[in-house]
């Protein structure tokens, strides 16, 4: 029936006006929705870009001869007089990993038509996002001013460290800053109602892009923290 239907639809609009009537009305080709394969096509791109930056990450990283800084000691934090490593990172993992249970709650309860509940997760799934983004900015200037690490140079060892660390983590944290943005106006326009009529597959959608935030982080952490 419904190809019957976009049969005759072309038949009644032929030529570039009917392709243009086709897609300003969101014609569905394939059995997955628009924005959903759009969704999928961007966070395909995002894999080679990100897949790039690691694959380049190792190569500098094995075939330098100057010593690589231990991550152990550069990320440690002083508490209580004792330090502590990775202690910043790991809570930052912690809290990236807990925002994607809550977006995974989020796509639940939009589904069951639960608009406010949906939109406070969506939010608390921000909050966490932000608060990431905001260690991260204290990770930066631990080391930018308190170890002096630049991306052209670093005092405890190979200069590559400071070049590949900023670019890598700083895209990435670009993809979490938009996240937040964006979790942060579908939230709005959830609890507001926009998506009474059409449904709640925005929310699968953002939550596609959150998890994929959230599983590049994994592969950070390995390479830049655990390594």
């Amino acid at each position: 029936m419904q190809q019957s239907a976009l049969t005759d639809y072309a038949y009644d609009k032929p030529g570039h006006s009917g392709i243009v009537s086709d897609w300003a009305s969101d014609k569905q080709a394939f059995p997955v929705p628009w924005g959903k394969a759009m969704m999928w096509i961007f966070l395909l791109s995002d894999i080679f870009i990100f897949s790039c930056f690691l694959i380049g990450y190792m190569t500098v990283r094995i075939s330098t001869n100057v010593p690589w800084p231990i991550p152990s000691e550069v990320f440690a934090l002083t508490m209580f007089g004792h330090s502590i490593p990775l202690i910043l990172i790991a809570i930052m993992t912690f809290i990236l990993i807990t925002s994607s249970g809550t977006m995974a709650l989020a796509v639940n309860f939009g589904y069951r038509g639960n608009r406010k509940v949906t939109a406070g997760l969506m939010l608390i799934t921000a909050l966490l996002g932000a608060s990431f983004v905001g260690m991260q900015a204290f990770e930066w200037t631990h080391l930018i001013v308190d170890l002096g690490v630049r991306p052209w140079e670093n005092p405890m060892g190979a200069a590559q460290f400071g070049s590949t660390f900023f670019m890598i983590t700083g895209f990435h944290g670009m993809h979490v800053t938009v996240g937040v943005i964006y979790l942060g106006v579908v939230a709005f326009k959830v609890y507001r109602g926009d998506y009474e009529s059409r449904g709640y597959e925005i929310v699968e959608i953002t939550g596609l892009y959150w998890h994929f935030v959230d599983l590049v982080w994994v592969f950070i952490f390995a390479f830049f923290y655990l390594w």
